[in-house]
Parts: structure tokens; sequence; C-alpha cells
């Protein structure tokens, strides 16, 4: 078994009590996937084909959702798919090729949403690669992890609007993790061309997914979008994540596979927070979920810790601006 955020966090910030007031009557009733809502008539659009992806469509769909899973590997989507069925009979689920690492590919599979000409009621930007030991780029010369963790989904986000905004209460949750709390937006260097340190920019990464949550709520209201913009985190999880990226070579993965039995959790309860903030009546936009014990390595959803760099406004919307520029993605700048 792997692990998916498995530093440590660091020390808990004071929270806000209007963020404690959100979620005490559910943090309370320890959520789990029997309380997610009839999903009956939505369309879901999830990044991911494994790990927290898998168990995220799977819940979906056996809430009654029409799932479309969306990935980089045919072969896993397809299984994905069958496996899905195979506990839900009755589910509606499919694959289509997703390569976030590609903006053609963003385009692309955008595209044929497009072309079907139906609103999408929830988009989970959920896939990622964690801290490849050498520096990779994507299709278009990113840096890897920012690129697939985070420029993709901005740019898939962005081509989809228009079809979250048909839906009556669309959501866009944002896969991030505990460690945005170490991560720093480095302008001068966000592709790690002079200076590559894979931990850094997986960071990097998942503190600019966070602030594109939190962004993206903030450009909702002013321009009267409609949606309900989120983040979440799994805590400390077993997923494939790391064996696709640093291995299991390092320190800090040997130190989290000695800790692995007494701080994590499955992939399935890893889920639960992008389920509570994808479907939760109870889940506010702007706001982050994750494990509510240990730390926030693992336990049933509630409220997380927003590190102090992710809520500098004035860098999220630089970031924005930046972000634009890379992608070409284009946002509506008014009702």
């Amino acid at each position: 078994m792997i692990i998916q955020d498995s530093l440590p966090p660091l020390c808990r910030n004071p929270r806000r009590e209007s963020t404690l007031s959100t979620l005490r009557k559910s943090a309370s009733s320890n959520w789990t996937v029997n309380d997610i809502p009839s999903q009956a008539g939505t369309l879901a659009v999830v990044t991911g084909t494994g790990g927290l992806g898998y168990e995220t469509a799977l819940a979906l769909a056996g809430a009654g959702a029409e799932v479309v899973i969306a990935g980089r590997s045919q072969a896993k989507g397809q299984d994905a798919v069958r496996r899905i069925v195979e506990r839900h009979p009755r589910a509606a689920v499919r694959f289509k090729t997703l390569d976030l690492a590609s903006l053609d590919s963003v385009a692309e599979f955008s595209g044929c949403l497009t072309a079907e000409d139906r609103p999408i009621d929830l988009l989970v930007n959920n896939a990622g690669v964690m801290a490849t030991p050498r520096r990779h780029t994507t299709a278009d010369g990113f840096e890897l992890q920012f690129g697939t963790n985070y420029l993709g989904h901005f740019a898939l986000t962005a081509r989809l609007l228009p079809l979250l905004r048909r839906s009556r209460v669309p959501r866009v949750v944002n896969l991030a993790s505990l460690v945005h709390r170490w991560g720093v937006i480095d302008f001068d260097d966000l592709q790690g061309q002079h200076r590559y340190r894979p931990n850094a920019a997986y960071a990097q990464s998942k503190l600019a997914m966070l602030m594109f949550a939190l962004e993206l709520q903030r450009r909702s209201d002013a321009a009267g979008w409609n949606l309900r913009s989120n983040a979440a985190h799994p805590g400390f999880a077993r997923t494939e994540l790391i064996a696709n990226g640093p291995g299991t070579d390092s320190f800090a993965v040997k130190l989290s596979l000695l800790l692995m039995p007494l701080m994590s959790h499955s992939a399935a309860d890893g889920a639960l927070p992008t389920l509570f903030a994808a479907t939760a009546a109870d889940a506010t936009g702007a706001a982050y979920y994750g494990p509510r014990n240990r730390l926030e390595l693992k336990g049933p959803p509630g409220t997380a810790v927003i590190g102090r760099q992710a809520r500098d406004v004035a860098v999220a919307a630089r970031l924005w601006e930046r972000s634009g520029e890379l992608t070409g993605a284009h946002w509506p700048s008014s009702k």
C-alpha cells in the first residue's frame, strides 16, 4: 500500500469561529458515504482513474449521479468503470480520455463534453502526480507537477465553465494537500527551471490548487457565475500517488510507511472530504475540508486548516492572471 499526503502537517493554526460553525453539526455526526444526498439527475466529472478519483466516482455513481471519469490511461479508466458497475450494476458511468499534461487534450476533452450540450453539476479536480525525483515537463513545456496538478485543471475548469453555469447549483472541488502549508508560489521560477526540488514543486502545485478554489469563489461571486467552489484534502491516505512519483526509497516515504498502521486510512476514507465538499448541504464555497482526527491525517471529514499563504488575495489574483497567460484560458468578466 502506498501513501498520499504522507508528510506530517505543521502545527495547527487557530480556526475562524465562522468556519467552525459551518461543520459543527456534520462533524459531530461522523459523515460517511451513507450521508451523500441523492445525486439522481446530476452529471459529475471526476479527473483521475485510481485511488481517490476511483473512490469518489464510485460513491457518486452509487448515489445516483451520472459520472464521467477522466484520465490519461484508457485501460485504467475502463477498469475503473468495470469495477464501479460490478459494485453498482445500474450505475451510469463512463470513461473519457484526458491528459492534464496537454492543453490540446484538455481542449479536446472539453470540446467533447461541450458537444454533448449538457449542464455539468459537479467538477472534481482530483488527478495529480507527486514529487517526481527529476524535473519533467508537460507537452506544453510546464514543469510536470505544476502543469498537471494545477494548470491543467485551471484550463479545464475555464473551458467547462459554460456548462457548469447551466447547472442550478454547480460545484467545483479542487484537491489540495496538507503540504500546501509548506508551499510558496515562486513567480520567479514557477516551472522549476533554475532550481527543481521535487517536494517543493509538489507543495507549490497543491498550494496553487487551494488558492485557485478560493479565488474561483471570489470571482464567481463578483461576476455572477453561481459556482460553489471549495477544496479538500485526503489526509494520510493509502493510494498509488507515491508509487507513481518519488517511489519508496526516500527517508520521508520510509518514515511514512512505518507510521502507516497508526496514522493512515484507506483511499475510500481519504475520499470522504472530497465527497463532503461535493455533495453535502453544509459544504460552503471558499471552504476547505479534510479529516478531523490526528492532525488532519485521518478520520471523518471536517473543516481543514487553510495555511496563511493560501489566504493571500493579492498573490491569488496574480497567480490567476499568470495562469491565464500560460494556458490561454478565457474566463468571462461579467454576468
